[in-house]
């Protein structure tokens, strides 16, 4: 069965099995019990954006897979030696590392595909 995971996303638990959820607000508006359980195994969504980010995050658990489909961005890094920006554009790809906090800027209409373990992500103003 085809899936679209701006509409569906898609939980890997530890275990393998992987499990579709409603995506977009249905899924972000969840009660917090539901999205910790969420957050232990891989979360697989995608997004357009035309703007960019509104905030920075930073998941202290794993590594994040940033996908971009099409578009264009440039991911920001905060790194201990400063600011690193990684530029995609029509498609690519950049792995941010657990506990490094990131945003995007946003060049062209884009949509990226993420693949993260939510599990204590923070969030803060852009």
């Amino acid at each position: 069965m085809s899936l679209n995971p701006q509409r569906t996303y898609v939980h890997l638990a530890e275990d393998g099995v992987a499990t579709q959820l409603p995506g977009g607000e249905e899924f972000w508006s969840m009660p917090e019990a539901d999205m910790e359980r969420y957050g232990n195994g891989w979360l697989i969504s995608e997004f357009e954006f035309d703007a960019d980010w509104p905030n920075w995050e930073m998941h202290p658990n794993a590594d994040e897979f940033v996908y971009l489909l099409s578009g264009s961005v440039e991911v920001l890094l905060e790194q201990p030696e400063g600011l690193h920006k990684v530029a995609l554009k029509g498609s690519g790809a950049v792995v941010v590392p657990r506990g490094t906090w990131h945003t995007a800027k946003v060049a062209a209409p884009s949509r990226m595909l993420h693949v993260t373990r939510g599990a204590g992500t923070e969030l803060r103003p852009a």
